[in-house]
């Protein structure tokens, strides 16, 4: 396995976050789902020049981004968004793409379950057939509860792959198992052959090992289903405003570089952006707490 780390975390140029995370010995990246943000061709290069490489992206399903919107025109434009998100991915000779299917956020449906499964279905044979012939992988991600009510849980992501496509996979993350599963590790093992990517932050969104998570047993499960492919750090830090505040200074209060939909994302899971002290302590400490086990 080799350690990657998303690059929506901290609001700060991606030269300036390939520096840091190579540093540390991180080896791969997965890109945000903000293609109209990047020139891939100098992305490339400056991968190159870090030792980096793509692993892939993340949808980002925020505003009017739903895959199953009552709205066909909602549905028409947010199918090309995620095509949008391959399409820089296979520039940058990445892998795989997570797809969350309905809007971050979203908690009232647009319709009654067969109808939006239809949609859902019907949205993502359209992306499934762009990506196959892209040859990039996408992984339906299950988020929690409070995020969506749509696909929370591993088996809910892999009945909608199989609808999808024989090559389409799943993208899970330990955060959002932590509150879905029964059982993670069943859950884990449920997606032999179908993994597409891995996301990693402990039970509090914080970098893996400050939490109560049991990573031994995380990655010796994944070692068990023969996922042998990338780890992706996507620890989304709570920021304390209060005196109890553990981590002083941790809030960044003038954040630059910051995309309307890492703003979004930042301030509703997570409060803020972080300081690039803090920052550089939680990719260090995922590193230092996976490093060891891979």
């Amino acid at each position: 396995m080799e350690l990657g780390i998303h690059n929506w975390m901290r609001s700060e140029t991606i030269e300036t976050t390939m520096r840091r995370v190579a540093a540390l010995g991180y080896t791969q990246l997965e890109i945000a789902g903000t293609p109209e943000h990047y020139d891939t061709k100098q992305l490339r290069k400056l991968m190159q020049e870090h030792g980096l490489s793509c692993w892939g992206a993340v949808t980002l399903m925020l505003g009017d981004r739903n895959l199953l919107a009552r709205d066909e025109a909602q549905r028409a434009r947010s199918v090309q968004y995620v095509k949008d998100v391959i399409k820089m991915v296979r520039e940058l000779d990445g892998h795989m793409v997570a797809v969350v299917p309905c809007t971050v956020g979203k908690i009232v449906p647009d319709g009654r379950p067969d109808e939006e499964w239809k949609w859902a279905v019907n949205a993502l044979k359209e992306i499934y057939d762009y990506s196959e012939a892209s040859g990039i992988r996408i992984g339906i991600e299950p988020i929690n509860r409070f995020e969506t009510y749509f696909i929370n849980r591993a088996d809910q992501a892999l009945a909608l792959a199989e609808a999808t496509g024989p090559n389409c996979g799943i993208c899970l993350d330990t955060f959002h198992m932590n509150i879905e599963e029964a059982d993670m590790f069943e859950a884990i093992k449920k997606a032999k052959g179908k993994l597409a990517g891995f996301h990693v932050a402990d039970n509090n969104r914080m970098a893996p090992g400050m939490g109560n998570l049991n990573w031994r047993k995380i990655i010796d499960t994944l070692k068990e289903i023969n996922y042998n492919e990338v780890l992706s750090v996507e620890f989304c830090a709570s920021l304390d405003r209060t005196p109890a505040n553990p981590y002083p200074d941790s809030i960044d209060e003038n954040p630059e570089n910051l995309s309307a939909e890492q703003a979004k994302f930042l301030v509703d899971h997570g409060s803020a952006s972080v300081t690039e002290e803090f920052y550089t302590m939680l990719t260090t400490q995922s590193f230092n707490t996976l490093s060891k086990l891979i």
